[in-house]
C-alpha cells in the first residue's frame, strides 16, 4: 500500500486571491474596496505564512497586488462620483 502523501497549501493565500480578484472585478461597485481590504489584510497575513512555510508565495501576492488595486480604483471611483454629483447639481 503506498504511503498517504497530503498536499500542504496556505489556505490564506488563496483567500486572499479570491477576495483581490473578486474586488477588483467589483471595485466600480462600492463593495470592491471592502473586499478588497479584506483580501489585503489576508495576503499579508499569508505572505508571512509563506515566508515561514515556503507554500503560496505567490497567490499570496496576488491577493496582495490585486487587492491594493481594487481599494485604489474603489476609492477613484467614489471620488468621481462625489465629483459628478457636485457638478451636475443644480445651482439656485
Amino acid at each position: 500500500m503506498p504511503p498517504h502523501h497530503t498536499a500542504s497549501t496556505n489556505g490564506l493565500a488563496g483567500a486572499a486571491m479570491l477576495l483581490g480578484v473578486l474586488g477588483l472585478s467589483t471595485s466600480v461597485f462600492f463593495i470592491g474596496g471592502l473586499s478588497g481590504g479584506i483580501g489585503l489584510i489576508l495576503g499579508i497575513i499569508a505572505l508571512t505564512t509563506a515566508k515561514r512555510t515556503g507554500i503560496g508565495r505567490g497567490k499570496a501576492l496576488t491577493g496582495v497586488v490585486t487587492s491594493a488595486i481594487a481599494i485604489v480604483v474603489s476609492a477613484l471611483v467614489a471620488v468621481f462620483f462625489v465629483w459628478y454629483a457636485d457638478k451636475t447639481q443644480d445651482s439656485p
